[in-house]
C-alpha cells in the first residue's frame, strides 16, 4: 500500500519515508523502462535515503576541477558525523509533497527538482562551514549556483521542512536566518543593502510564505506565520501571522490562515491575485 495515499505528512518515519521511495522507484522502472540506469544508480542501487542524497550531490556538482570520488568522501562524511542531514533531507522531501500540487511522487524531488537538490547542496556546504573548511564550502557554493542557478551562502542558516519551489534565481546572503517549514518560490532574494559588514541579511521565521520575486533586504526580521506578496521589496520588520505586499511592502493585513507556508495561498482579499 502507498503509504502516502491517506496523508501527507511530516511524521512518517525514517524507514517508511525510504521504502516508499524504493516502492516508487520500482514502479517507475516498469513504467519508463528507459530511465531504469538512472532510478538504479541514483536511488536503488543505495541502502539508505543518506547514500543516495551522497551520491546525488557528488554526480551533479562534479566538475573538472573537484572529482565526483572526493565529493562523494565529503559527503558520505558529512551524513555519517551525527549531524542531522538526513533528517532535514526528509523534513525537506516531505514539505515538497506535501505543499507542491505537481508533486505526486517522493522521487521527483529526488531526482528531477533543482530546488530540492539545490537546498541539499546547500546543507553540504553548511556543514562543511560549520566545520572549518571554508574554501570547500565556497566551492560547493559556486558549484551550486553554476548547476541549479541557487546561490546561497554556506554560513546562512535555513531551517528544516523548507521548500524552494522552481528555485530559480535565489540568492541568500551570508548573514540571513530561515526558519522551519518555510515555503519560498523562484527569485526570491534575502540581501543586504550596501557594503556594511557584519550582520547585515533578512531573518525569516517559521512557517513564512515568500512570493516569487519577492526581495527582502537588511537586517530585518520576517515574523512567524506570515506572507510576503509576489514581487514586493522588503526594507523593514513585518510582524507575525501578516501580509505584506507592494515597492516598498507594506503590511495590507492579516495572513489570513495559520499557516501560509503550507496552504500556499496567494490571493489577496477579494479573489485577487499578487
Amino acid at each position: 500500500m502507498n503509504i502516502l495515499q491517506s496523508t501527507k505528512s511530516s511524521d512518517l518515519d525514517r524507514d517508511a519515508v525510504w521504502a516508499q521511495v524504493r516502492d516508487e522507484c520500482a514502479r517507475a522502472v516498469r513504467d519508463e523502462p528507459l530511465l531504469g540506469a538512472l532510478i538504479h544508480a541514483g536511488l536503488l542501487h543505495h541502502n539508505s535515503l543518506e547514500g543516495a542524497l551522497a551520491y546525488r550531490f557528488s554526480l551533479k556538482l562534479a566538475s573538472g576541477e573537484m572529482s565526483e570520488q572526493i565529493l562523494r568522501e565529503i559527503a558520505d562524511q558529512a551524513y555519517s558525523s551525527g549531524s542531522n542531514l538526513g533528517d532535514a533531507a526528509r523534513a525537506d522531501l516531505l514539505a515538497v509533497y506535501d505543499r507542491d500540487p505537481a508533486t505526486h511522487r517522493l522521487i521527483q524531488p529526488l531526482l528531477f527538482f533543482k530546488g530540492f537538490q539545490a537546498l541539499q547542496a546547500y546543507r553540504m556546504g553548511h556543514w562543511l562551514w560549520s566545520q572549518g573548511r571554508r574554501d570547500m564550502a565556497y566551492f560547493v557554493q559556486m558549484r551550486c549556483s553554476e548547476c541549479f542557478g541557487v546561490d546561497i551562502h554556506p554560513a546562512a542558516k535555513i531551517g528544516t521542512g523548507v521548500m524552494i519551489d522552481h528555485a530559480h534565481s535565489i540568492v541568500i546572503g551570508e548573514t540571513a536566518t530561515v526558519g522551519n517549514d518555510v515555503s519560498m518560490l523562484h527569485s526570491v532574494t534575502l540581501g543586504g543593502t550596501g557594503k556594511e559588514d557584519g550582520d547585515r541579511h533578512p531573518k525569516i521565521g517559521d512557517g513564512v510564505m515568500i512570493g516569487a520575486g519577492a526581495k527582502v533586504l537588511g537586517n530585518i526580521r520576517v515574523g512567524h506565520h506570515s506572507r510576503i506578496a509576489a514581487g514586493s521589496v522588503v526594507l523593514h520588520d513585518v510582524p507575525s501571522c501578516k501580509t505584506v505586499a507592494g515597492v516598498p511592502a507594506k503590511v495590507i493585513g492579516d495572513a489570513g490562515c495559520p499557516e501560509p507556508s503550507h496552504s500556499m495561498n496567494q490571493l489577496l482579499g477579494s479573489g485577487e491575485y499578487y
